[in-house]
């Protein structure tokens, strides 16, 4: 098999360092490089005055790669970074749509969603959930709570908590507070 099939039927491990070098937090900056200068766009979501994903964003913009910043209460302190890129000319970004209009990238509504299991019913708004919505839900209650927060009591990755309550969100399940905390509707 030829290596550019093995890539696309496997994936790919790109690095500066050779394999079996261990994580590092000073690794980050180049492995953030080659992140910005592989992928159409940067999106950040939240960041502080002087964050790591300030760097990420502007390495992007140095490559040519379109800069997306969702903004934030004007309060809190991880929004200032976000502040600062859209001031600086990144895109605003409220939604997922808006970064595939900005990428001229089409797709259905429903690619922009995580499939769920449609056998198991939800008890909010009709919206069928599978287990890991309902085990969210449930951790979210009806105080607000932040992403963080909702990873530790669920141990669910960030990265699927992340795409779960955007999904929640779009179907008017949860809502998103100052202070990037979320709330049942």
């Amino acid at each position: 098999m030829r290596s550019a099939q093995r890539i696309h039927a496997r994936g790919a491990l790109v690095s500066e360092y050779p394999p079996g070098t261990p994580p590092r937090g000073r690794h980050f900056p180049a492995r953030n490089r080659l992140i910005s200068g592989l992928c159409l766009g940067t999106l950040v979501v939240e960041a502080a005055a002087h964050s790591g994903s300030l760097v990420t964003a502007r390495l992007a913009a140095a490559h040519g790669r379109a800069v997306f910043a969702v903004p934030g209460s004007i309060h809190y302190p991880l929004s200032r970074g976000c502040h600062a890129l859209i001031r600086d000319g990144a895109c605003l970004v409220e939604c997922p749509a808006d970064v595939l209009a900005a990428l001229k990238i089409t797709a259905p509504k429903q690619a922009l969603v995580v499939p769920i299991d449609r056998s198991v019913a939800a008890a909010d708004g009709g919206v069928a959930l599978d287990k890991d919505y309902k085990i969210l839900l449930d951790a979210l209650g009806f105080e607000p709570a932040s992403p963080d927060v909702l990873v530790e009591r669920t141990g669910l990755p960030s990265q699927s908590v992340a795409s779960m309550l955007l999904f929640l969100e779009l179907e008017d399940v949860v809502g998103l507070q100052s202070g990037g905390r979320y709330v049942r509707l």
